[in-house]
């Protein structure tokens, strides 16, 4: 069964914005193909299995935005502790070359094929939305940037159960502090603060074991057919797409818990 919502102008645009050149999902809560004992999952039957996963891009800033409505939905449902969160990779455009002398507002002209102003005028749109939920996007000290070592990264600090506040830390670094996410020092400077060892950040730089799961993550999503983030897959059985509102996430989330519980 799909649910459909309602959705202001406004809210179409910051769709259009995050997704660069990807076409975009509708808002819903949709049945996804189910898959039988997921190796990610020791025991998936158990009423404790419960996994949401997040295909995003650090570069999308209605990811950032999702990402903060799923944490305060997360926030308010009573079995959150049994819930593992794990970050899917997806890359808006994966053939970008990273230039810190464009701004994101021509990035998004040339890309979408719209005056500056226009692009401005969506980024202050997202900005504004940010602001509804405690975020702070300043898309004048935005870096066009490739995002790819930035999802290596997040799957190094998967290891040490601290990709959440990985993605956390890449989005804040990214759209509200201006920093360059495709840069090895930024990175080394993400891992002191996660208390990440230096050598463990250069371990992930590619080639490595890390480059080739954000490439896992990027074919699955294409054997999906996903071609919009942010997608939240729960427990493999129902899709949430976009930056949906708190309570779209929670009901997500408690039918989950109604799905695995004995």
């Amino acid at each position: 069964m799909k649910y459909f919502y309602r959705m202001k102008r406004s809210v179409i645009h910051l769709l259009v914005l995050s997704c660069m050149l990807c076409l975009l999902y509708a808002p819903r809560i949709s049945a996804a193909p189910a898959e039988k004992n997921p190796s990610h999952l020791s025991n998936p039957d158990s009423a404790e299995a419960m996994m949401v996963e997040i295909w995003s891009d650090i570069m999308c800033p209605f990811c950032y935005l999702g990402m903060r409505k799923f944490e305060m939905a997360l926030e308010q449902f009573g079995y959150r502790q049994d819930v593992k969160v794990v970050w899917r990779s997806f890359q808006l455009m994966p053939d970008l070359v990273t230039d810190t002398s464009m701004s994101i507002y021509q990035l998004l002209s040339d890309a979408k094929g719209i005056p500056l102003e226009h692009a401005h005028a969506m980024n202050a749109q997202v900005a504004e939305a940010g602001k509804e939920v405690g975020l702070h996007y300043d898309f004048d000290k935005v870096k066009v940037t490739n995002t790819f070592k930035a999802h290596c990264f997040l799957k190094l600090a998967d290891e040490s159960g601290r990709q959440q506040d990985a993605a956390a830390l890449l989005f804040r670094a990214h759209f509200e502090e201006g920093r360059n996410i495709d840069d090895v020092p930024t990175l080394l400077a993400l891992g002191g603060e996660l208390g990440i060892p230096a050598e463990k950040v250069l371990s992930m730089l590619p080639p490595s074991r890390f480059a080739e799961l954000v490439s896992r993550d990027v074919a699955e999503a294409e054997n999906r057919a996903i071609n919009g983030v942010p997608y939240f897959l729960f427990n493999r059985s129902q899709v949430v797409s976009g930056a949906q509102d708190p309570e779209v996430f929670l009901s997500a989330l408690e039918r989950m818990y109604n799905e695995k519980k004995p």
